[in-house]
């Protein structure tokens, strides 16, 4: 690890306590990761401001005490509690006394009261090829996959500290000939049906991690024209279920206008014809329980976009739910919304709105209930660890029908 002129002088506390800490983290960070350097970026998404423990806590509080002050624009992940509604989240008084002091010391770092999973969503779209420092899983892999920009998946508290010092260590997807695809996956099998529906995307992401890891894959045969919300679900599955950081589709992702082209001219090491037997079953895997009774519905893991909010609101026109319905999303996609008339419609079915939060990382679900319905693999994958409640994986669609019901309703007509 070789250090520039200006990441020795800052190391050596030329700017303030903080950011030597900060500097000597990332430095020491990369060295471990076998990085020759560090690299400037352009930009941070942190992480690290869900509290799980008092330690984080007093970590970052301590870069506030010492000066600190983030060096590039710097959104915020979510944090433990729902700031804007603040009677959804249980919790013990230490719980929630530490959770918002550690909101509060990434605000006083500088960072933007963001509180998103989807920062992309907010604005915060770094161009192709810029070097980034992002955390979470999802956003890691879409920042790289839909955007083209290059970040490694910085672990919590190493994100502020590239926040600080305006480097991240120069190695992994950083990278040219780690961005290159070393699997392809054929869906030319599929039908357009199925690949014309939301519910196929959270299941192929889901796929995809559980198959490859970390190893980057190009997918051919995809539609042109995905939606952000699409990509996004493919993101959040595949980084869920494995450690996929960046995933390429021919013809739609910046880096893959071929599969040639994403497998930087190099024989793949895999090809797979994904089949729908493959598809069903991943779809299968992702409920955990049968029957039909359900005890609540979750969505918005990513954190739910306006135009997903639109179709929520006309599946829910004139209904009324049976069980609670929780929107989980970003106070900036809040804010846009209570503007709306899809904002009265969804109030009136009896939508839930949570926000700078989700249901999986704070304790908001029933406390008697057993069995969550989401349209979210993300939900799926990490609900039945985190919260206790078995899950039901079905389409946005499903999960209004069986909110009104009560019950499990889904349509398997794309899935026979």
């Amino acid at each position: 690890m070789e250090l520039g002129p200006y990441e020795t002088s800052i190391a050596a506390g030329a700017e303030g306590a903080a950011a030597a800490m900060a500097m000597r983290i990332v430095a020491e960070a990369g060295r471990l990761l076998g990085a020759p350097r560090l690299i400037e970026i352009g930009s941070v998404h942190v992480d690290g401001c869900l509290y799980h423990g008092d330690s984080g806590v007093h970590f970052v509080e301590k870069l506030v005490a010492d000066g600190g002050q983030v060096q590039v624009p710097t959104t915020l992940n979510v944090g433990a509690l729902d700031l804007l509604h603040p009677e959804r989240v249980r919790g013990d008084t230490h719980f929630r006394d530490m959770a918002r002091r550690l909101m509060d010391a990434h605000l006083a770092l500088g960072c933007t009261q963001s509180f998103t999973c989807a920062p992309y969503q907010t604005g915060h779209r770094p161009g192709l090829g810029e070097h980034v420092a992002w955390g979470e899983s999802n956003a890691v892999a879409f920042a790289n996959s839909v955007l083209g920009a290059r970040t490694n998946r910085c672990g919590d508290f190493l994100d502020i500290c590239a926040g600080i010092a305006g480097r991240a260590p120069y190695c992994g997807l950083h990278l040219d000939e780690n961005r290159a695809a070393r699997a392809v996956v054929r869906t030319d099998t599929l039908s357009f049906a199925l690949k014309d529906t939301d519910a196929f995307y959270p299941v192929l992401g889901a796929w995809l991690g559980a198959t490859f890891g970390e190893t980057v894959a190009v997918m051919d045969g995809l539609p042109f024209g995905l939606s952000d919300d699409r990509l996004k679900a493919v993101a959040a599955g595949a980084a869920s279920t494995g450690a996929i950081g960046l995933f390429h589709i021919a013809g739609v992702t910046p880096e893959a206008p071929t599969v040639d082209t994403a497998c930087g001219g190099v024989m793949p090491e895999t090809e797979i014809a994904l089949t729908f037997d493959m598809v069903r079953e991943t779809r299968d895997r992702l409920s955990t329980v049968d029957g039909n009774r359900i005890d609540a519905v979750a969505v918005g893991s990513p954190h739910f976009s306006r135009d997903e909010f639109s179709v929520l609101a006309k599946l829910s026109k004139d209904r009324k739910f049976a069980v609670p319905f929780f929107a989980c999303t970003g106070r900036d996609v809040l804010s846009a919304l209570e503007n709306s008339d899809d904002f009265s419609v969804l109030k009136s079915a009896g939508i839930e709105f949570v926000a700078d939060t989700c249901v999986v990382v704070a304790p908001i679900l029933p406390e008697s209930g057993d069995v969550l319905m989401t349209n979210s693999a993300k939900f799926a994958h990490y609900g039945p660890a985190n919260t206790g409640f078995d899950v039901v994986y079905g389409s946005l669609s499903d999960c209004v029908e069986s909110a009104v019901t009560g019950t499990v309703v889904r349509d398997e007509t794309i899935w026979r």
